[in-house]
């Protein structure tokens, strides 16, 4: 069958304008979601360091206890056998120790760009991972601004893994691991606006403890992890040059086009192909 080159570059513009539309309504209605969700509130002032939570979230989802103790300036990192890790750093007010893990963005950057929905972010609020739609591009460990999902690349059958806000045990009327298993209460779980209004009344009741600021409020269009400290974000390791609009928001156009080109790419190289030994067998037919 003759391929028509001009057709086909029309065609294949066609079909990447159809795509990003509809990812753009999709988005678009997401968007519209109430963003009083269930949320995580980190008090880093009363964190002791005894790293409950890890062992915690190790045991709720059957991953390998921690055997890293806490070392101050040594930035331990999630992988895919911990979905959260407690680092400490030497401060302007001395040794604080404080909790990584997922940020549960309220427009997250990793379900924008999942070609199929295995990143879902939950009317409830938890961003999560679904095992069965998943088609291994990893587009969301690429989006995301918090360096959140990780990937079992030594599995024979590998997932992404990351914190999922204990989303199962909430199902059941329960409250994440880490929460329920802190003995100084520097986590709290409930409704994100409940939360705010906590973080905040703990700033003004105690201006000489807190630094004026509550992590997650508005960074990358709000999170779902919220953090208050004594001193300034960028002393614990935080990015604190992620903007603060949704990333979604103000990048639509790169993280729609990024699935295009690489789904359509093996039919672009073939279309050419086919198009130009065409033309190539018609210019030798006339010669001859």
């Amino acid at each position: 069958m003759k391929i028509d080159r001009r057709n086909f570059f029309r065609a294949i513009g066609a079909t990447g304008v159809s795509l990003a539309l509809g990812d753009q309504i999709s988005a678009a209605s997401k968007n519209e979601e109430s963003t009083d969700v269930f949320a995580i509130l980190y008090d880093s002032t009363r964190c002791v360091g005894c790293q409950s939570c890890e062992y915690a979230c190790a045991e709720a989802h059957n991953l390998p206890e921690p055997s890293e103790s806490i070392e101050a300036d040594i930035m331990r990192l999630t992988n895919e056998n911990r979905r959260t890790v407690v680092n400490a750093f030497n401060t302007s007010k001395g040794e604080i120790t404080i909790k990584h893990q997922c940020m549960h963005c309220l427009e997250p950057a990793c379900v924008s760009a999942c070609l199929t929905q295995a990143m879902y972010k939950t009317p409830e609020g938890p961003v999560i991972w679904r095992a069965d739609k998943c088609m291994g591009c990893r587009y969301c460990m690429i989006s995301c601004p918090f360096d959140a999902p990780k990937f079992e690349f030594h599995s024979p059958n590998p997932k992404i893994v990351k914190c999922d806000m204990c989303y199962q045990r909430t199902q059941q009327g329960l409250i994440p691991a880490c929460v329920e298993n802190c003995p100084a209460e520097a986590i709290l779980y409930g409704k994100r606006s409940e939360l705010l209004r906590d973080a905040r009344k703990r700033i003004v009741e105690s201006p000489e403890l807190y630094n004026d600021y509550i992590y997650g409020e508005n960074e990358a269009g709000g999170t779902g992890f919220l953090y208050l400290a004594s001193v300034p974000f960028e002393e614990l390791g935080f990015r604190t040059n992620i903007q603060k609009s949704s990333y979604p928001a103000l990048s639509k156009s790169f993280l729609y086009s990024v699935p295009f080109v690489f789904v359509l790419w093996p039919t672009l190289l073939l279309g050419i192909h086919e198009a130009t030994k065409n033309n190539h067998t018609k210019n030798i037919d006339e010669d001859e």
